[in-house]
């Protein structure tokens, strides 16, 4: 009799867990935003336009810094005349192709996807500074 009570409670337990599982939908309605707010005749906000160009510095801080300022993967650091030299010696069209197409461990544009061809240059140059 024991071990019917405690295999009924058991089950009743299960059955009461698996009917309050929140459902996609649940979920889905409770991490909605709750609204919008906009000054009257305001419209939505839309993401700012690039203002022009970015920087070889700029470049570097926001796509390179984490490979090229740390050596990781086997990268050339910054600055680093002895890393880079046989690397420039190749030239700056096969540094450029390298550096959009991916060569070895980097990723094509080093993951810089947005980035122009003149702005992977521009970054190149202020690595090899």
């Amino acid at each position: 009799m024991r071990k019917i009570l405690v295999t009924l409670l058991t089950v009743l337990s299960i059955t009461s867990v698996l009917a309050t599982e929140p459902t996609k939908n649940d979920v889905e309605k409770r991490i909605q935003p709750v609204g919008q707010v906009y000054l009257a005749g305001a419209e939505p906000a839309k993401p700012a336009e690039p203002a022009g160009p970015k920087s070889g510095a700029d470049v570097y801080q926001q796509s390179c810094f984490a490979c090229h300022g740390t050596g990781a993967m086997g990268a050339p650091k910054k600055g680093d005349a002895a890393a880079w030299g046989p690397r420039e010696a190749k030239g700056m069209s096969t540094l450029l192709d390298h550096a959009i197409n991916g060569f070895n461990a980097m990723p094509p544009k080093g993951t810089c996807m947005a980035c122009s061809n003149d702005e992977i240059k521009a970054a190149i140059e202020f690595m090899l500074k």
